[in-house]
């Protein structure tokens, strides 16, 4: 029995609430990338990026009750609550960015931030990809892209190390203080998302 027998004739609403989810996450890191490489009106975009925050939350609550009426899950019940988790954490980190960007009250994006800011919502889209097929696609198609978002969180490893390195060039001790701060929530929002397709590779080996 391979993956799609399994999943298709169960109640699918878990997928559509998950599915949904990913999109918000999309938009989450949509609007992080803007918010970096268009550096105004910091305020607004802030304000944008806390409503998609909320809206995470609530979708990860409707998950959680729906787990707690339904008696029959597609998938391993702990597994569907792994992955809304692990989603909001990747929303959450965003979240956490943007709040610094403005609180910090940062002027001007540098290249290390548009790089981490390309970096997040590559990774973003791919998860988002991968899990949205999942019911359709063969279990090699989710892991090519789960490969790519482990080869893009190394990539943001090294963008760090580089970083933080520069940053200590300078003589601004609160600028290095802040900017630092920044870039480390940055790459772990990539962690995050690496903890996403690792539960995704879970899935996969346990069901295809």
């Amino acid at each position: 029995m391979n993956l799609r027998e399994i999943l298709i004739p169960r109640d699918k609403v878990f997928f559509q609430l998950l599915e949904e989810e990913s999109r918000n996450v999309l938009l989450g890191a949509q609007a992080l990338n803007d918010m970096i490489l268009n550096f105004e009106d910091l305020s607004e975009k802030r304000k944008k990026i806390k409503e998609i925050e909320h809206r995470g939350d609530e979708i990860v609550h409707l998950i959680y009750e729906r787990l707690r009426t339904t008696f029959i899950t597609p998938i391993d019940r702990d597994e569907i609550g792994n992955l809304a988790s692990l989603y909001d954490d990747v929303l959450d980190f965003i979240d956490a960015v943007a709040e610094r960007l403005k609180i910090y009250e940062i002027r001007a994006s540098t290249e290390a931030m548009k790089k981490f800011g390309a970096l997040v919502l590559k990774s973003v889209e791919e998860i988002h990809v991968a899990f949205g097929l999942m019911h359709e696609i063969t279990a090699p198609d989710i892991e090519a892209r789960c490969i790519e978002v482990d080869r893009l969180e190394n990539e943001a490893d090294t963008l760090l190390q580089q970083s933080v390195a520069a940053l200590f060039k300078t003589e601004d001790a609160i600028t290095i203080i802040k900017m630092k701060e920044i870039y480390e929530y940055l790459e772990s929002t990539t962690d995050k998302c690496e903890d996403v397709v690792q539960e995704l590779r879970n899935i996969v080996v346990e069901y295809a």
